[in-house]
């Protein structure tokens, strides 16, 4: 597999920034997490006056096979159609990156379809679906890593396009049990606290995938694995991918914006592999998917919007870039008290005596 080389974040803008923050016309931490956003923004970029270049969204999308084991309440080609339903505008995530101006890419992973070769999609296809993992590897350690590969390429080839802050998304019916799984082996958690309703199980159907999910990790002695083989027994192409690109992104000192549970799960995976890949992420919502918010916890972390989404597609991303935006641009445009001739907070001065 490629090798990463992810710098730790400069310090060394640490007080200037933070003065900078501090001489806007407010009082002292006003802006509340505004005020830590940008701040991290400048460490990550290294300057007291930070941009954001040509923002991008990619949405990775695959098939898993063990759907087969009836542990979603969509069938599989739901995956295909939602693909062909993003290159026709049609979904959440078009409509919040047209709204935000977001550059949006789709790329098939491992999609069970066959798609016109002359559609504007990235044709990454590792395997038709990964296996079932119930039953076998889910991915070989080679598919894993060219999917890894991949991803990585992907974000590069946005990096050059001048892009310095990326959002990744997820398609891919089925993905919710390997997010489950991931979580609970690498944080680690009881498989039954990750596990959760998907896109709309109810309880019976939970009852199952969390019987199914569990006979799997059993089957593959899956405690204590390393984090990609792990990936590879349980993950999906579209979330090797995932670990590809941020780990990519990190690399090139990109800002990275973390989707929902799915996103988050292949973040882990990634985080695992390279701690330092934290320092340039910013996590965008907390998902209403039951073991999210035990995985943000387990990387004590924060989300940004608390929305009560459970979409994927990068849908969170794309709601949470204006607070970037937004936080960017105080740092950048908002007057200081010197330069807006507004006085400053009195003095403190001793209590009188009685």
């Amino acid at each position: 597999m490629k090798a990463f080389f992810i710098q730790p974040v400069s310090k060394t803008l640490q007080k200037e920034l933070q003065n900078k923050i501090d001489q806007k016309t407010k009082p002292l931490g006003a802006l509340g997490a505004l005020e830590s956003i940008a701040h991290r923004i400048g460490l990550i970029q290294d300057t007291l006056q930070p941009q954001l270049k040509n923002p991008h969204i990619i949405v990775f999308a695959g098939d898993h096979g063990v759907v087969q084991e009836g542990v979603s309440a969509y069938p599989q080609e739901v995956t295909s159609q939602m693909v062909l339903n993003f290159l026709n505008g049609g979904a959440a995530i078009n409509v919040f990156a047209k709204l935000h101006g977001l550059t949006l890419q789709v790329v098939d992973s491992g999609v069970n379809y066959d798609f016109s070769e002359d559609l504007p999609l990235i044709h990454a296809k590792i395997r038709k679906q990964t296996r079932n993992f119930l039953k076998e590897p889910a991915m070989t350690t080679e598919e894993c890593e060219k999917a890894i590969e991949v991803g990585a390429q992907v974000v590069d080839r946005c990096r050059k396009a001048d892009c310095n802050i990326i959002g990744l998304g997820d398609m891919g019916i089925g993905n919710t049990s390997s997010a489950s799984i991931i979580t609970s082996l690498l944080c680690p958690l009881p498989l039954e606290a990750c596990v959760g309703y998907g896109a709309g199980l109810d309880d019976a159907q939970l009852k199952h995938k969390n019987d199914v999910l569990q006979q799997a990790v059993e089957f593959h002695a899956a405690i204590g694995k390393p984090p990609l083989d792990i990936l590879s027994i349980f993950g999906g192409y579209e979330l090797a991918m995932m670990v590809g690109g941020y780990l990519q992104a990190a690399q090139n000192k990109m800002i990275i914006l973390v989707d929902g549970f799915i996103a988050s799960a292949a973040f882990l995976v990634a985080e695992r592999v390279c701690e330092q890949i934290r320092e340039y992420a910013f996590f965008s919502h907390l998902s209403q998917e039951r073991g999210h918010l035990l995985l943000l916890d387990c990387l004590k972390t924060e989300p940004l919007l608390k929305l009560n989404m459970r979409l994927g597609e990068g849908t969170g991303c794309a709601l949470a870039f204006p607070v970037i935006q937004s936080a960017v641009h105080f740092l950048n445009e908002m007057a200081t008290f010197k330069s807006a001739s507004v006085s400053t907070k009195l003095p403190q001065s001793p209590c009188p005596k009685s």
